[in-house]
């Protein structure tokens, strides 16, 4: 199936939404006062949005809990959360990339359609086969290009920290495009000074195929539509994934000094293929520094198309997860990694036995079985990129 993505505001919709003729159904980005607030899913008849029926009538009936709390808010003129002045702090955007100058292209477009002119944007080319990214960034000109010969993203993450000229780095992915507003509701939540880190919603651009429509029901990038502080009193830092992912995040350039590097033996580019954002996270609120999850902070991104990339994306996904577990066992003595580890063995084997043995498996067999292959090597790839890392 396919699916349509829609960016709607309730208030101010067409009497018809149409066009729509090769998509089974829609998911729509709902929107009040003009910040994202909640999502729905849309029936498509005839290539409308619920055929004959009144789209605003269907949009409210399958709009979620989060929407109708903004909506409340609004409609009450309950004070919104405290936003900067006229004048938002200074940071550097940067983007780590290899090889994908149609996306960066993309990317870099949509930074610059954001009202931030003062803010640096740095380009940190991870060890490209070729010239094409630097002659791409030579042509947008408030762009600074620097390559980064060893590669890993987390390498190019670090370099990027270490470049930057301003107090807050915000990272997003060379295949994402920002909103509008994405830099400024990432930079608010930094006025409080234990705030190291921020992270935001990010929407799938396209559902094309199954593969990204399954990736989006697995729960994609999305971490829901409520702002949320995480600091280590509330919240374990062993779910630290739930605060946010790379595609869209900030940190303080300081996190070398008080939490240290981004590790080196984790994410793109290395045996453990993800997984950096996670572990930075799951460091920073074990040093006693929060991070805030903030919706209005929007990307959006282009899943993976075809079932084999997104197999590959969930092997690494639970790769990378038990590579983080093995570092907090192994070099930081976390016992809770054990109970954790239990926890997900009982859950996931229950996952394995339905796919197993019910007829259709759901969700897909194949899923599953990437998802518990990537769990078992995830401990043996992070010692191996660590004996890389020592090998030089």
């Amino acid at each position: 199936m396919a699916m349509a993505v829609l960016d709607l505001d309730p208030a101010r919709l067409p009497p018809a939404i149409e066009g729509l003729e090769r998509y089974d159904g829609a998911l729509a980005l709902l929107r009040v006062a003009g910040q994202p607030a909640g999502q729905a899913v849309l029936p498509i008849i005839d290539g409308r949005i619920g055929g004959d029926h009144d789209p605003r009538v269907l949009l409210l009936q399958g709009a979620d809990s989060a929407f109708w709390e903004a909506w409340l808010r609004a409609y009450l003129a309950v004070e919104p959360e405290p936003v900067l002045g006229a004048e938002p702090p200074r940071a550097t955007v940067a983007i780590c990339t290899r090889d994908r100058t149609d996306d960066l292209n993309s990317c870099l477009s949509a930074i610059l359609a954001m009202p931030d002119d003062g803010q640096e944007i740095l380009v940190v080319d991870n060890a490209s086969s070729t010239d094409a990214t630097r002659q791409l960034v030579a042509m947008f000109p408030r762009a600074r290009y620097v390559r980064e010969e060893r590669p890993g993203l987390n390498v190019a993450r670090n370099r990027a920290l270490r470049e930057a000229r301003h107090e807050i780095v915000a990272f997003t992915d060379d295949d994402a495009a920002p909103d509008r507003l994405w830099l400024r509701m990432l930079l608010r939540n930094f006025r409080d000074p234990l705030v190291m880190a921020s992270a935001g919603l990010t929407m799938a651009r396209e559902m094309e195929t199954p593969a990204q429509v399954r990736f989006q029901r697995y729960g994609g990038f999305t971490r829901g539509f409520k702002r949320v502080v995480y600091d280590i009193i509330w919240h374990n830092p062993l779910f630290s994934w739930h605060a946010g992912a790379g595609v869209s995040m900030a940190v303080r350039r300081d996190v070398l000094e008080q939490v240290g590097a981004f590790d080196e033996a984790l994410d793109a580019g290395t045996p453990t293929r993800a997984g950096g954002d996670s572990d930075m996270f799951r460091r920073i609120l074990q040093a006693g520094f929060r991070i805030v999850y903030d919706p209005h902070a929007l990307n959006w991104h282009s899943h993976r198309r075809t079932d084999a990339e997104l197999q590959r994306q969930l092997l690494g996904y639970e790769l990378a997860a038990f590579a983080i577990l093995t570092r907090a066992l192994l070099f930081e003595g976390n016992l809770a990694v054990l109970h954790h580890t239990y926890r997900w063995l009982g859950r996931e084997l229950r996952a394995l036995a339905r796919v197993l043995f019910l007829r259709p498996a759901v969700p897909p067999r194949q899923d599953v079985l990437a998802r518990f292959q990537g769990a078992l090597m995830g401990p043996w790839m992070y010692l191996y990129s660590c004996w890389r890392i020592r090998r030089g």
